[in-house]
């Protein structure tokens, strides 16, 4: 029985530049990041796949709100933004894999599952929305918008325009973790938790109804890797390694650390929030919750990482 890896992909392996944002540019960089997810799968591991959608939610959104104001066509919630992007980011990486796993003789397949993660409906995070999405507006713009969308939270974002803000909600259940498993068993390699999932709450009833909010993809991935029982929890990013004072004469690279010292390093400030931050506490909470390993690193040193040869590796 092969060990079962989580991977998260990164915005970075999606888009590459804000030169290159077609959907030809996504697959072209989408093709790279498979070539090693194939290597982690030659190294005899079962693999499971997310990613980010950040950038694609926007373009939905936007053109959204352009067809609504050339012709009146309705607009696109944003729960349903993140089901959109779970297939067409989703169809692009299964399709990649599969053709890499053609090229290698690999007897693999890939499947994309749409999936929805619950979260609490009386969350703290629906009183606080702090999560920009979408496009920039003027002042005049915003107050539109803001008329038509009384439950709309707009705020000014650093004085580049105003932007809508979302809840970012704890997951709590990975719904379809159970049908992942019988794909793994039966031998694909599973894209899951697109962008953190479809946000979804348990009416009274105990019904499910998707909520418009963002789940941090990092912190889905945790959980899912966790309900998984995954042995290995993967965190691509932009990085090779994990660095302390990064940027500065006196960086340093972090290769194996356990928990209580990265925990450490956290409540020193270490870590930038909207970046490395999330990925650290994604990790903290898996391991917490009884994972046993996790790696950070960009997705070009997977294979090496792998071996120990780079990233940073975290244990208990």
């Amino acid at each position: 029985m092969n060990k079962l890896a989580v991977i998260a992909i990164g915005g970075n392996s999606l888009i590459k530049s804000k030169d290159k944002v077609s959907i030809n540019d996504q697959y072209d960089a989408i093709k790279e990041t498979a070539v090693h997810i194939a290597d982690i799968i030659q190294e005899g591991y079962d693999v499971v796949v997310t990613h980010g959608n950040g950038p694609q939610v926007g373009f939905i959104l936007r053109r959204s709100e352009i067809a609504y104001e050339m012709a009146g066509m309705h607009a696109v919630p944003l729960v349903n933004c993140g089901a959109d992007t779970q297939g067409a980011i989703g169809y692009q990486i299964q399709q990649a894999l599969r053709n890499e796993f053609k090229k290698r003789n690999l007897k693999k397949s890939a499947v994309t599952l749409v999936t929805q993660v619950q979260v609490d409906k009386n969350d703290t995070a629906f009183e606080n929305p702090v999560k920009p999405i979408g496009n920039f507006y003027s002042e005049k713009e915003a107050e539109e918008i803001k008329s038509k969308n009384p439950n709309w939270t707009l705020v000014n974002d650093a004085g580049r325009g105003y932007r809508r803000v979302v809840a970012s909600p704890t997951p709590l259940k990975i719904v379809e973790s159970d049908a992942i498993v019988g794909m793994i068993d039966n031998n694909y390699c599973v894209v899951a938790v697109g962008g953190g999932g479809i946000p979804v709450i348990e009416n009274e009833e105990g019904l499910l109804q998707g909520v418009d909010a963002v789940i941090d993809k990092d912190y889905a991935t945790s959980l899912l890797a966790n309900q998984l029982n995954a042995d290995l929890l993967i965190i691509s990013t932009g990085v090779e390694k994990v660095c302390l004072n990064f940027g500065c004469e006196n960086q340093i690279d972090l290769d194996q650390i356990d928990l209580p010292a990265l925990k450490k390093y956290r409540e020193e400030n270490h870590f930038a929030p909207g970046s490395m931050l999330p990925k650290i506490n994604a990790v903290i909470d898996f391991i917490e919750r009884g994972g046993k390993k996790a790696i950070i690193t960009n997705p070009e040193s997977l294979k090496d990482a792998l071996k120990g040869l780079t990233g940073t590796h975290i244990v208990k």
